[in-house]
């Protein structure tokens, strides 16, 4: 009889979020699979554990998923982890777990932390549907394109960020959904935890204040608002500001901001005229 492997959520910063049944799991299982053996050492010996561990992370995943079925068809069971949170979610597991489904090999959820759960409960965004794109694209062309491919989801998006790359996200956040509410979650359960709030574009301003931005982010983002009944055009109401003397670019922002467009949305109605 094969063995069972587990999927274990671990704490995502303070160790006292252990579950008391992943606690007893990761003693009880004869092999933990975690991504970097020091991370997950700091736990165990947290807890007072001590199990043998190998390395499973996006570089070896192939030969160590090959490797860790092997132990689990002669009856041995593994316990998979991440350095932080529930594995598979945006870490590595799904190859593992995957042919495990496939050869019949039990597989056994132990829930517990995880950052995109933890910080849209407390992100006071609609919580009734939601959408996860985990970690946008590295490139400001590619991750622009991503975003285009959420903008008419009626659904609070969420995404990872690292803090190297956070201030160019907003950037393309603000000009491709403009100025929809936006809310960073940063070092969540961990001492320096903080929430954020406003649209990309302030909190590009907020953060780009700082000496250095550090922490991982969890970047929540509003569902585009039902559209509002206006009496005037985008390029009617552009038009009536800048009769009034406002410059037009001003004018553009205004309206964007009035309609919850994009400066480049409003500028692309008005130009096409």
């Amino acid at each position: 009889m094969s063995g069972t492997l587990y999927v274990v959520a671990t704490p995502i910063g303070n160790l006292d979020d252990i579950t008391v049944r992943a606690a007893r799991i990761l003693k009880e299982v004869d092999v933990i699979a975690c991504e970097d053996t020091r991370q997950t050492r700091k736990l165990l010996d947290h807890l007072g554990i001590s199990r043998p561990l190998v390395s499973y992370h996006d570089y070896n995943e192939r030969e160590r998923a090959d490797q860790l079925l092997r132990e689990l068809d002669a009856g041995r069971s593994v316990a998979v982890v991440s350095d932080a949170g529930t594995p598979l979610i945006a870490d590595p597991g799904y190859r593992l777990v995957h042919q495990a489904r496939e050869r019949g090999i039990p597989v056994s959820p132990i829930p517990g932390p995880s950052a995109l759960a933890a910080a849209l409960s407390a992100s006071g965004l609609p919580t009734d549907a939601f959408v996860f794109g985990g970690f946008l694209p590295a490139k400001s062309g590619q991750r622009k394109k991503e975003l285009e491919k959420w903008k008419q989801t009626q659904a609070t998006l969420l995404f990872y960020e690292t803090p190297h790359r956070v201030l160019e996200a907003l950037e393309d956040i603000a000009t491709v959904l403009g100025d929809r509410t936006v809310v960073l979650g940063r070092e969540i359960t961990k001492i320096h935890e903080e929430f954020l709030r406003g649209t990309a574009a302030e909190l590009n301003v907020e953060l780009g204040k700082r000496p250095s931005v550090k922490g991982e982010f969890v970047i929540m983002i509003d569902r585009q608002q039902a559209p509002t009944e206006f009496a005037l055009t985008v390029e009617e109401a552009v038009a009536e500001l800048t009769g009034r003397g406002v410059a037009k670019m001003d004018a553009l922002k205004q309206v964007a901001r009035e309609r919850g467009l994009s400066k480049h949305d409003v500028y692309q109605l008005v130009e096409k005229k």
